[in-house]
Parts: structure tokens; C-alpha cells; sequence
């Protein structure tokens, strides 16, 4: 059985470093039995240093790799680290710090040639056209990577339609399973070689009563949790959640 992928995105929490470390352990200690799940925490930038135990991924990078860039953290320094991962392109990210997809492009080649595994988000907002908004944002953020047939690319891209992150509104695991092929779809009309060995995770309100039934299905390889990963017992569950654990 393959693995399935979690991801805690604990965005700009907690607010000490004694709260972080007692979150982290906590959530070690309750998953430390876990066989058929990856689990991955990310954390502010300031806690990457002082967490270890479990997989770790950074929020966010800069798209260049060092330089007079006040305020940013490159992948090297990231991947310097021991960090495994990186979220690019959060719908956060993107409304709140003005990310395009051009800049979300570079930000994904940038992690791709330091060797971390970028967990790319894609989504819709509520009243848009899914088709439409999965095909600009997948297309321009995939522009130019290409998989050498000799190595999969470390690739994870994570489905969370905006209407569904932190409102309470889950995307239903049918629409959800939707969404995935036609991500696969997409991505397979880019370059058909991208589509072996890349994860598609689903987040958006994602808590311990349904996260049993995304995990249950084979087409949907893991999560990506936001609220709810700032709760260890709440999300203990969430991993134990994954089929055979």
C-alpha cells in the first residue's frame, strides 16, 4: 500500500517556541507507530531549526537563491536545514503577498534545483470556473520543469478550492476526486512525463471526522491540513485516519 501523504501547514502559529515544541512533540509521540503515512509538519521559518523527529517543510521561499533580499529565506538555506519540503503558491501567499503564477514558477525551479519537494496549491474561489482556474494556474507554474525519464520528479501538488480553507465548508470527496483527475488531466497536456510519481493532496477544512473518507480513496495520496493541525489530539486522528495504520 503506498503511503499517503499529511501535511500540517501551521502558518503563523504557535507564538512561542515553548508552544511549538510541545505541539510537535506531542504530535511525534502520537504518530511515532504510523507505517502507511508520511507525516510533515511546517512551521514558521523561526521553529525549522528546533523541531526534529518527523519530516519537515518550510511555508514559503524566495525565488532567488541569495542576494540582497531583505526578509526572504532561500531554498539553499531552507534545504541546509535537513528540510524535505516547501509550500508554493498558498492561496494566502498569493492574495495576501501578491504572488503571480510567473513568480510562483521561478519559486517552484528554484526548489526543484536546491532538491527540495514543493508542495504546489492550486484552487478555485467560490463562483469561479474550476476548468479555467486550474488550467492558468497549473500551466503557468509548470512552465519550463520538465521530468528526466531516468528520475521522478519530486513533485506534490496540493488541490484547495479558497471557498474551503478555514470556512468550515469542505470540498465533498466526490467533487474532490473530480478535481484530482482533471489536475492529472492538465498536467498530462503540459507535459505528459510530469504526471508519473506526482502526489496530489487535498485541503480545505479538513478535520478527524472527515479525513477518513479522502484518505480512503486511491486516487487522492494524502492531505494538507491547516486549522485543525494546531490541535495534536485532532490531528493524532487525522493520521491515524489513513487506511492500515
Amino acid at each position: 500500500m503506498t503511503k499517503k501523504l499529511i501535511v500540517a501547514n501551521w502558518k503563523m502559529n504557535p507564538s512561542t517556541e515553548k508552544e511549538a515544541r510541545e505541539l510537535f512533540d506531542a504530535v511525534k509521540n502520537g504518530v511515532k507507530n504510523t507505517k502507511n503515512a508520511e507525516v510533515v509538519i511546517c512551521p514558521p521559518f523561526i521553529y525549522l531549526p528546533l523541531l526534529q523527529g518527523l519530516s519537515l517543510g518550510a511555508q514559503n521561499i524566495s525565488f532567488k537563491e541569495k542576494g540582497a533580499f531583505t526578509g526572504k529565506v532561500s531554498p539553499k538555506q531552507i534545504k541546509d536545514l535537513g528540510v524535505e519540503y516547501v509550500i508554493v503558491g498558498h492561496s494566502e501567499a498569493r492574495k495576501n503577498l501578491n504572488e503571480t503564477n510567473e513568480i510562483i514558477n521561478k519559486k517552484l525551479k528554484e526548489a526543484l534545483t536546491a532538491k527540495l519537494k514543493p508542495i504546489l496549491c492550486v484552487g478555485e474561489q467560490e463562483g469561479e470556473d474550476k476548468l479555467v482556474v486550474l488550467e492558468e494556474q497549473l500551466t503557468r507554474a509548470l512552465h519550463g520543469i520538465v521530468n528526466l525519464k531516468s528520475k521522478i520528479l519530486n513533485l506534490v501538488i496540493a488541490y484547495e478550492p479558497v471557498w474551503a480553507i478555514g470556512t468550515g465548508k469542505n470540498c465533498s470527496v466526490e467533487e474532490t476526486i473530480q478535481s484530482v483527475l482533471l489536475i492529472k488531466k492538465i498536467i498530462a497536456k503540459i507535459n505528459k512525463d510530469l504526471v508519473d510519481g506526482v502526489k496530489i493532496l487535498y485541503g480545505g477544512s479538513v478535520n478527524s471526522i472527515n479525513a477518513g473518507s479522502y484518505l480512503a480513496e486511491t486516487n487522492i495520496d494524502g492531505l494538507l491540513v491547516g486549522g485543525a493541525s494546531l490541535n495534536a489530539g485532532e490531528f493524532i486522528k487525522i493520521v491515524k485516519s489513513a487506511p492500515g495504520v
